[in-house]
């Protein structure tokens, strides 16, 4: 149980800090000015970091959200048996 809580652990920090200066970067259109590509692209990968994170944060700030934890437990499991089903390592999310 603890290992298996590290391991979210870490993969919740990692995804966190692949967003690190999200926020100055989308006020820069904002602000009226423009987005290079390469800004774009680095738009683009925060946002996918961040969507990988969504089933960890909506309970957390959802009102009730604590509610919705067994659910959140139950599709975390149900993803992990799918990609032990296909043959990934469990190990390589973590």
């Amino acid at each position: 149980m603890r290992s298996a809580q590290a391991a979210h652990r870490r993969y919740v920090r990692k995804e966190l800090s692949k967003v690190r200066g999200l926020m100055p970067l989308l006020m820069k259109h904002r602000n009226g000015e423009r987005w290079s590509e390469e800004e774009r692209a680095v738009l683009l990968r925060d946002l996918r970091a961040l969507s990988n994170l969504s089933p960890y944060l909506v309970p957390l700030v959802m009102p009730g959200g604590v509610l919705l934890l067994p659910v959140l437990a139950w599709w975390l499991d149900r993803r992990h048996h799918r990609r032990v089903a296909a043959g990934a390592d469990p190990a390589d999310k973590a």
